[in-house]
């Protein structure tokens, strides 16, 4: 029992530093997309709070790989360039959340 028990807190302490995770990640973009993703960022993106947790992870990772075509794509590769699967999955989940 204390091993199940063990296994689910330490769940929840996984599930808890990904969204701080999250917020801290996307701390980084409230310049532009808002603190809520509310904001058209450079006058030119969608509101990224408006997208589904797919749309916003399909446009970071086309961002990533160079294949999404948004308007902001030479800036957008940059800023994503280096997140790893796991930190975009965090963000998403975060702002997805508002």
């Amino acid at each position: 029992m204390k091993k199940i028990l063990g296994f689910f807190l330490g769940l929840g302490l996984v599930v808890v530093a990904s969204a701080e995770d999250g917020a801290a990640l996307y701390s980084k973009c409230v310049s532009c997309h808002g603190a809520s993703g509310e904001k058209v960022a450079l006058g030119k993106s969608k509101v990224i709070k408006d997208m589904s947790k797919a749309d916003f992870i399909a446009a970071m990772n086309g961002y990533k790989d160079g294949s999404y075509d948004g308007s902001a794509k030479g800036v957008m590769k940059g800023r994503v360039a280096g997140l790893s699967d796991a930190q975009i999955e965090a963000m998403a989940a975060h702002i997805t959340s508002k």
